[in-house]
């Protein structure tokens, strides 16, 4: 039954003041920076209030295994030299943190958010995104997320319902090949590909997928008769810089690391496409990105200057082992296995470690002795320490490199910061 307009009138103030209130309380009493309690609380009181958040203003969604908050910070930077934009910025990217943001952004023009994949089908919905951005596709969290064909299905069905959204597709991730293949509005992106580890059949037919160099394609024709092949993008990241229709744009960002170029792309390209930002003006903005709620920083404790690399996932820890720098003085490696970074760490295996070959490694965490085991076979010399931040000091003064995964990284960030 619809409420009359008076009761929910009311409803979505109350909403509003208890979030507002709950937001104030959570950073006052130190439990947090507030960017989920304060949607938590607001879609408790009203269930409807996202829908009434997003006020009719153009929506761009991003979302992916990796790299999310990136060209999320990206995508929003280019926006910011024309619109003022809201944006989910401490990556808070499911319903609560999503609400949390609109709440704090209801005069913004723009709307920009890091989605959780899952979250999709029904944050597309309810905010009416008029843009989505589709960076990779991975095995992350099996035990919260579940099996990645499951992920890749969900998302094709969100894009297949909205055929007026604009798609950016990374055209050289198979998952997102896939996810994308149905939609008339869709541009291909060449943003690279690191990991291949899950894109080796085709999620439409199961047929191998066979590559040639930047080239893909399935053995087995989709049941239409269509080969399933790497489109041919109109955008795609090279050495030299971003190119599209010809002319090659210069990039040039304070991030580290292939997959972030590429995630600059898909930003770049979602900016020009779909909000018509000039390309100098969204390469010049994406090149003005430097922390990404910490990842990157370097802090200093004591003799220590901390470097702090952030890694989910097998796809996520290929990557972040190319950025770490083997003439520091120290290496800590620290993994959790908490709800929020999955508890299941087979993963482990998946992850060459054997790349710190000659490297003497600090493995902390709550579950460092799985690391351990992992590192034992892998014939890296390490020594267990479960306390990152002994970990740290037990390293010779100077240069330190932490690669954490999720909640490791989050609480040793925070114990280094006070």
């Amino acid at each position: 039954m619809k409420l009359p307009k008076a009761v929910r009138t009311y409803r979505r103030r109350l909403a509003r003041t208890a979030a507002n209130l709950a937001t104030t309380a959570s950073r006052a009493t130190g439990r947090g920076a507030g960017g989920m309690i304060g949607g938590l609380v607001a879609n408790a009181i009203d269930p409807s209030i996202m829908n009434d958040l997003g006020g009719g203003r153009p929506v761009a969604l991003v979302t992916g295994t990796n790299g999310k908050s990136t060209t999320t910070r990206m995508l929003t930077a280019a926006l910011r030299t024309r619109y003022t934009v809201v944006s989910n910025e401490g990556g808070d990217n499911m319903d609560a943190g999503i609400i949390s943001a609109l709440l704090a952004g209801e005069d913004a023009t723009h709307v920009v958010l890091e989605c959780d994949e899952l979250h999709v089908p029904h944050v597309a919905e309810r905010l009416d995104a008029g843009c989505l951005v589709l960076l990779n596709l991975s095995r992350d969290q099996l035990d919260r997320v579940g099996e990645i064909n499951k992920i890749e299905r969900a998302l094709r069905a969100c894009v297949n319902a909205r055929p007026d959204m604009t798609v950016i597709a990374n055209c050289d991730d198979v998952l997102m090949t896939s996810v994308a293949w149905d939609s008339p509005n869709v541009i291909w992106v060449s943003a690279g590909v690191g990991w291949l580890g899950d894109s080796v059949s085709c999620p439409r037919t199961g047929g191998a997928v066979i590559r040639d160099g930047w080239d893909w394609y399935a053995v087995k024709k989709l049941p239409n008769g269509q080969e399933f092949r790497r489109p041919e993008p109109s955008w795609l990241i090279t050495p030299e810089g971003v190119t599209h229709a010809g002319n090659v744009t210069p990039l040039e960002l304070q991030l580290p690391g292939n997959a972030n170029r590429g995630n600059a792309t898909q930003a770049i390209a979602a900016a020009v496409s779909c909000y018509d930002i000039p390309v100098v003006d969204a390469a010049r903005a994406t090149g003005t990105v430097d922390n990404v709620a910490g990842r990157y920083s370097t802090i200093t404790h004591g003799e220590h200057q901390v470097h702090m690399l952030l890694a989910k996932n097998p796809a996520g820890w290929q990557e972040a082992l190319s950025m770490v720098d083997r003439s520091a003085d120290g290496l800590v490696i620290a993994v959790n296995g908490q709800v929020a970074d999955g508890e299941d760490l087979s993963w482990l295996w998946d992850v060459r470690f054997e790349s710190f070959e000659g490297i003497a490694v600090k493995a902390a965490g709550e579950r460092s002795a799985d690391l351990g085991v992992r590192l034992l076979y892998g014939g890296i010399e390490h020594e267990t320490i479960p306390d990152p931040i002994a970990a740290i000091e037990a390293c010779p003064p100077g240069k330190v490199e932490v690669l954490a995964n999720y909640t490791a990284f989050r609480d040793l960030k925070k114990a280094l910061n006070k």
